[in-house]
């Protein structure tokens, strides 16, 4: 039945759902488009700037730092 609604009907009868039933759709649609497009595709310019940052990756051009030292910094800016 849900096959045959239209994207509008189906938005009106999210809208009435409580919280906790929209947070559930919402991770059955993430989970369905998952699994119908195991590539997300990309556009040109995302892809270059991706490639580029890999390439200075592997090279060692970039300075990385762990999640620890991420959220340290952030907790202190932010205080």
């Amino acid at each position: 039945m849900v096959g045959n609604m239209k994207a509008e009907a189906i938005r009106q009868e999210a809208i009435r759902l409580d919280l906790a039933e929209k947070l559930l759709l919402v991770a059955d649609l993430w989970d369905s488009i998952a699994l119908d497009n195991a590539e997300v595709p990309l556009p040109n310019w995302q892809k270059r700037k991706l490639d580029k940052r890999y390439k200075e990756y592997t090279t060692g051009q970039q300075n990385l730092h762990d999640w620890h030292t991420v959220h340290e910094g952030l907790r202190n800016k932010y205080k």
